[in-house]
């Protein structure tokens, strides 16, 4: 993996419609493979399970649907492997199982990049990210899912910084102490709690502004998210997001949400996770919500739950058509359209539920590659949409840092 630095686009180019080739290069006389070969690509969104690292060894073969077998297999170069924590109470004790379990994840992600470092590096700029891949290693960059482990302080996210943390979700599925979620509880939440972020959740863009963190509003409700742009001094990002004009999902982005995170310089990261992609059926959305309350409180369970849950749930993800590469460049397509083609980019959000027919792992990244040349985008252009344009976030990011 040696590449042509040239071809990472970071600064502000006039934006071109879908399709179009914004630096006159013919794409179409290259493949897939020599894209890859001259293009970094960066995937914004790579979950791990609790058991990674100590169970579960990624540098060989392995169930997960990344691992170094598959990165090299799909020339998957960076990622941003994930600190995820579910939602729980708003109380000490919930906050210090949330704690637990981030830095369970957190350890493990940085023992693969001291245990595995033939192959993988921590990356905590952009220019570490160009600077390993081009060493032909893999960059591993680290986000964080839900700030609620945080507690009722932001204190922390000096400590984050400095473990390598380069984004923090505010929300995940459930309104927390920072701001109200795009999918509130159906237990705890009545309504919205604090419409938009709390004064809390405010504190933590700032913070995360001073340490040079972006402010990730994927899983936040629009009015958390808007205020989120609106609040941050650097650009913000959604890590994994889908669009509502494609796919009417509560958590996907409307047209305005996606004209704010052009207004403000940032970045929506395209999500290739099914349901979000492509609407369940009326059948299959009622099967869903069976097994939702059948299983319960998702904080709650164990790795065995989570696999059986997982199990019922492709079933029922098998009773119609599922969501294809196809559909997913439709997402990027349309973001394209509304935010410029400087603003977009791509998650997988693999071994969270992520894959779509044509990219089940990470062996099969050249796939969408593939549709995108063949949808007439130009060379510049997939640069930018598989991780120029997050880089450039993230270098805005470090300069804004005090």
């Amino acid at each position: 993996m040696t590449y042509k630095t040239s071809l990472i686009v970071t600064g502000a180019i006039l934006l071109t419609s879908c399709g179009a080739a914004s630096d006159g290069s013919n794409a179409s006389e290259l493949t897939p493979a020599q894209i890859h070969d001259q293009t970094l690509t960066l995937d914004t969104h790579i979950d791990i399970p609790l058991t990674y690292m100590t169970e579960i060894d990624p540098s060989g073969a392995t169930d997960l649907q990344v691992d170094l077998p598959k990165l090299a297999a799909g020339q998957l170069d960076s990622g941003f492997w994930i600190v995820y924590t579910p939602q729980g109470e708003l109380t000490a004790q919930g906050y210090a199982q949330g704690r637990k379990i981030a830095n369970t994840r957190l350890e493990a992600i940085t023992r693969l990049t001291q245990t595995h470092s033939d192959d993988f590096e921590l990356a905590r700029s952009a220019d570490d990210v160009r600077r390993i891949t081009g060493a032909g290693k893999h960059a591993v960059l680290i986000g964080m899912e839900n700030a609620y482990p945080l507690g009722e302080r932001v204190i922390a996210v000096r400590q984050l910084s400095v473990s390598g943390v380069r984004y923090v979700g505010i929300t995940h599925f459930g309104h927390n102490q920072f701001g109200d979620s795009s999918n509130p509880h159906p237990v705890r939440d009545d309504g919205p709690k604090w419409n938009g972020l709390s004064p809390l959740g405010k504190e933590l863009v700032a913070a995360l502004n001073d340490h040079g963190i972006m402010v990730d509003v994927s899983h936040t409700g629009k009015a958390t998210m808007m205020q989120a742009a609106d609040l941050s001094r650097t650009p913000i990002i959604a890590s994994h997001s889908g669009v509502k004009a494609v796919a009417d999902s509560a958590r996907n982005l409307d047209d305005e949400q996606l004209r704010k995170i052009r207004d403000v310089g940032g970045v929506a990261q395209m999500v290739a996770l099914g349901s979000y992609v492509k609407l369940p059926t009326e059948e299959q959305q009622d099967a869903r919500s069976a097994l939702d309350a059948e299983f319960g409180d998702r904080a709650d369970w164990d790795q065995a739950k989570r696999d059986q849950y997982g199990i019922r749930r492709a079933a029922i993800t098998a009773m119609a058509p599922e969501a294809t590469v196809s559909d997913f460049v439709d997402h990027i397509d349309h973001a394209v359209k509304v935010a410029g083609i400087d603003h977009v980019g791509i998650a997988s959000d693999f071994d969270g539920g992520g894959g779509i027919v044509g990219w089940q792992d990470a062996s099969e990244t050249a796939n969408v590659t593939t549709e995108l040349l063949r949808r007439g985008y130009s060379q510049t252009d997939i640069a930018k949409i598989w991780g120029g344009n997050l880089l450039r976030v993230m270098e805005a990011a470090e300069a804004g840092a005090k």
